[in-house]
């Protein structure tokens, strides 16, 4: 096996939603970095760049800030994008997501209207906005992070899995858009993570648990494995993969009806 097999060097990949060592978006960064790729990063705020730049990300490599509630924002990251990488991306990575649970797990009928739009404008419309904005070069791949399902009410994911539906239908609407330029869209779509963010998601650790358990091997999706994912469909060596959704749930969706789970759901008591 050649040891560029994912054909990632000298790619140049914007990742986007860095956070901190748990996140989709570090453990795609390392990945890409391992492979060869130059790996520029992009976050929401002046305070989260100097956090990462400080604890995270190596000397060398850009992390620039966008909000993308923001369209200036967006204009200004091209821009930014444009003079650091002037024959264009040849990959971006959208792993963002928000989602106001101030009020904790309400009813899926009672979603405030601003929290809903809010979280479809960063977690959907971005997307969009940044595919849109962004020198993409010929020959592109962008993935985006969704969810294993978003036919499953899960009742304390609520508005989210609405939010992420509308995300992967984009995917399929980018690709379109962009075929004739041979620029890719995909989305990774795993199962239930032990991320910083996902510990906001009311009453996480019970359904966490529950997707451990029910996963074939009886052990929890890992990030990193969300990461190499990413990375193989950035990778030229994905070429024939576009317009999907990738399924990551370690089995869970084939599962449901381990003996174990049904011994502890229906014994008495």
């Amino acid at each position: 096996m050649p040891a560029d097999f994912l054909q990632l060097e000298g790619k140049t990949v914007l990742v986007t939603g860095l956070a901190n060592k748990k996140s989709v978006a570090w453990h795609t960064g390392v990945v890409l970095r391992e492979a060869g790729a130059r790996v520029l990063w992009s976050v929401r705020s002046e305070e989260r760049r100097a956090e990462v730049t400080k604890k995270l990300v190596p000397a060398g490599e850009p992390v620039l800030v966008c909000d993308v509630e923001r369209q200036a924002e967006i204009d200004r990251l091209a821009e930014e994008v444009r003079g650091l990488a002037p024959g264009g991306l040849d990959g971006l990575v959208h792993s963002m997501a928000f989602a106001n649970y101030s009020q904790g797990a309400t009813s899926f009928e009672g979603t405030v209207r601003e929290d809903f739009l809010q979280a479809v404008n960063i977690s959907c419309f971005s997307l969009i906005a940044l595919s849109h904005a962004l020198p993409l070069a010929a020959g592109a791949s962008v993935v985006t992070v969704s969810i294993s399902t978003t036919t499953m009410a899960a009742q304390n994911y609520g508005y989210m899995a609405p939010v992420k539906a509308a995300l992967d239908s984009s995917v399929v609407f980018l690709a379109k858009a962009f075929g004739e330029r041979r620029v890719r869209f995909n989305a990774v779509r795993p199962g239930l993570l032990k991320t910083k963010s996902s510990a906001g998601i009311p009453d996480y650790v019970p359904a966490f648990l529950f997707a451990e358990m029910a996963t074939l091997r009886h052990a929890a999706l890992e990030t990193a494995e969300v990461g190499n994912t990413i990375a193989f469909l950035l990778s030229p060596r994905s070429s024939g993969i576009n317009a999907q959704g990738i399924v990551l749930d370690a089995g869970m969706s084939a599962n449901y009806f381990d003996p174990e789970i049904l011994r502890r759901a229906t014994r008495p008591g």
